[in-house]
């Protein structure tokens, strides 16, 4: 496949499919690095600068959430923005916030956001509800079509994997390496609907599960549906959440735009009727577990092969493989150049375990991640 191919016989390219990315942080005391239950009044600060923040589920986090993009400079734009309000907001209750998959430095326990249905769920799930205190990355992918959503979950199931090893930001937890380059996604796979989607058969496959969560309580509504790419459930996109949040933009418009190239590789095999790979679900969870324990600094398992091949050499293929969807959006150079740094210089993870091992306690790491915050 060449990027000719992904241009319609009538010369025109196809449709870019529109781009959206809602990234949750933490805020935290300045003096002793812990999470800080303030979000709302974090919220009232950022709502007076005319920007509305979505509260978590616990009270120390906030989220942002850009409009509907159509191209990573849009979305490059929109964050910095959104960041700086947050960060703005945040100074003006006299905390920082930063962009870590977990708190470095925390309590026992964290208090859940008072609304009613953040009651219910602390009420039913226990402590699951109050240790959740984790960040993720949410990429939407406008796809309209819900049976196409479907087939383009099945076919990036694959992909899920590697795009964790990238994005791994959360190795450091209760004052400790937790010998994870991506503990987030440890403690997010305790949830009962959450992890890799299954091989979903149809529409009415995906729905008739989710009517199953929801019925059998291990799930309060349909928007608990934690899987780590799901269909939205009301918006018309295809939602990837597979990653820890990002310390930077710059890498949080990388990894959207990997994303963003998947979903319109995989919308094209749809509809060359070239089905999804097969992928054994213990192996997917083999190789989930072994993306969040190395992240980009060790091993990947290939979940088609069944064989172990260096983490770097996995991200050169993705890019391979995406190439004539990077080239349709004029954005090769900028997702050559985030593999160039994560292969060079690791990611976020990478530097919270090199500070550590220098030295370096939570609370230094917490720093740094405000200072990096905007940038």
């Amino acid at each position: 496949m060449n990027s000719a191919d992904l241009v319609r016989a009538d010369g025109l390219d196809p449709s870019r499919p529109t781009i959206g990315v809602e990234e949750e942080f933490i805020l935290v005391d300045r003096a002793s690095g812990h999470p800080v239950g303030r979000n709302r009044e974090v919220a009232d600060a950022a709502s007076r600068r005319g920007v509305d923040l979505d509260l978590e589920l616990t009270t120390c986090q906030v989220e942002i959430a850009t409009s509907t993009c159509a191209t990573s400079g849009q979305v490059l734009d929109e964050l910095r923005r959104l960041r700086l309000v947050v960060s703005d907001a945040a100074d003006d209750v006299g905390v920082d916030v930063i962009g870590t998959g977990v708190p470095p430095t925390i309590p026992d326990a964290f208090p859940v956001t008072d609304t009613e249905r953040y009651r219910r769920i602390g009420e039913q799930f226990g402590m699951l509800a109050h240790e959740q205190g984790i960040s993720g990355c949410h990429v939407h992918v406008g796809v309209d079509d819900r049976d196409i959503a479907v087939e383009v979950s099945n076919h990036l199931r694959r992909r899920l994997p590697i795009l964790l090893a990238m994005s791994a930001n959360s190795a450091i937890y209760r004052d400790a390496d937790t010998g994870h380059a991506s503990w987030r996604s440890i403690l997010w796979n305790r949830w009962p609907a959450s992890g890799p989607p299954p091989h979903l058969h149809s529409r009415d496959h995906f729905e008739q599960l989710v009517t199953m969560f929801v019925s059998s309580g291990a799930i309060v509504d349909d928007h608990m549906v934690y899987w780590d790419i799901r269909p939205s459930d009301h918006l018309p996109t295809i939602e990837i959440r597979v990653g820890d949040v990002q310390q930077q933009p710059a890498d949080t418009v990388a990894l959207a735009t990997v994303v963003r190239a998947l979903v319109m590789t995989a919308t094209r095999a749809i509809s060359a009727g070239v089905p999804a790979p097969e992928v054994d679900s213990a192996v997917l969870a083999a190789a989930m577990w072994k993306a969040a324990h190395d992240g980009v600094d060790g091993d990947a398992i290939d979940v088609v092969s069944q064989q172990l091949v260096p983490a770097r050499q996995m991200m050169s293929d993705l890019v391979d493989d995406i190439a004539p969807a990077l080239d349709v959006l004029g954005d090769r150079s900028l997702v050559t150049d985030y593999m160039r740094r994560l292969s060079e210089n690791g990611n976020g993870a990478s530097r919270q375990r090199l500070r550590f091992a220098d030295g370096a306690r939570g609370r230094d790491i917490v720093a740094d991640a405000a200072r990096l915050f905007t940038r």
